[in-house]
């Protein structure tokens, strides 16, 4: 199973021999394809050979390209990878909204019990517990929009009272940015590779947004990032080098699935062959305190 994530931050030369990824820079490196999980480029001063990307590609490897400014701007993602793409493809177009609204409810439902379980992490267990409750009251398909009443209450509770999401002067909201783009990116692959359409969703459904499906499955992990950066960021902090490397790392990180203890990447694997059974059920992630996971 692929583990591994690299993030590049030095000019270098990407290219691919003899099944491993060779890094030529101020610093040499290889590492075996099979073990990638994700490919961080941040340098815009990199070359990488087709050679390389396209075995990314057939690997399974998500990659991600920065901007100006450092931040994922882009993707690649492996394209017809699963044995059965069209298969896929026709049971997703199938899904009737009766389903799409239960496993929108059960994605509400987990989000919120992990953004209370964050809030509990951190010491403020009276919201917590209302959160708890509000879960609890999760309707199909969320029509009483508990998960935007919930985040209303959640991010003054996690952050203080001044907090606003959309406040960009705020290193915190950088650092959230930033860490929900990789989570956005790591499901987006999990879905690519399982066949899924990426742009065809349970609830967002945004005719410009090509990854409706990838923001949908991914609401209930955003409390990891959560749970960083409001036990490690201020909001003077910069995004920075050593920050981002931390913010990425966050997929290796422990959270339960199944009751038991997976990486953040493996959990949203789990979570998506559970979608491409046709489960009732969801494979759902419950956060726990920040662990590096180890790999046995």
């Amino acid at each position: 199973m692929a583990y591994r994530n690299v993030i590049i931050t030095t000019p270098c030369r990407i290219s691919c021999q003899r099944e491993q990824l060779v890094i030529q820079g101020e610093t040499n490196a290889s590492f075996p394809l099979e073990d990638l999980l994700s490919l961080l480029i941040e340098s815009r001063q990199c070359t990488v050979t087709t050679a390389a990307l396209s075995a990314l590609a057939k690997n399974g490897t998500i990659v991600f390209l920065c901007d100006e400014k450092h931040i994922p701007c882009s993707i690649t993602l492996p394209l017809a990878q699963h044995s059965r793409q069209l298969e896929v493809t026709r049971v997703q177009f199938a899904w009737t909204q009766s389903e799409r609204n239960r496993w929108w409810q059960q994605l509400v439902k987990a989000k919120i019990q992990n953004q209370a379980e964050c809030l509990a992490l951190c010491g403020i267990c009276d919201v917590a517990a209302v959160l708890h409750s509000q879960a609890v009251a999760v309707s199909r398909g969320d029509k009483e929009n508990r998960e935007a009443t919930a985040a209303a209450l959640y991010f003054p509770s996690l952050f203080g009272k001044g907090f606003t999401r959309n406040e960009d002067m705020d290193g915190r909201n950088a650092a959230l940015n930033y860490g929900y783009a990789i989570l956005r990116g790591c499901m987006a692959r999990c879905l690519a590779v399982y066949g899924f359409i990426p742009w065809l969703g349970l609830h967002h459904s945004s005719t410009l947004n090509a990854w409706n499906l990838a923001d949908d499955m991914m609401e209930p992990y955003r409390p990891v990032v959560d749970l960083f950066v409001a036990s490690q960021i201020r909001e003077e902090a910069a995004l920075d080098t050593i920050l981002k490397s931390c913010l990425f790392n966050l997929l290796n990180m422990d959270i339960l699935s199944g009751k038991q203890r997976y990486s953040v990447a493996h959990a949203m694997e789990r979570q998506v062959q559970s979608l491409r059974s046709g489960s009732k059920e969801l494979c759902l992630p419950c956060l726990v305190p920040l662990q590096q996971h180890r790999y046995e």
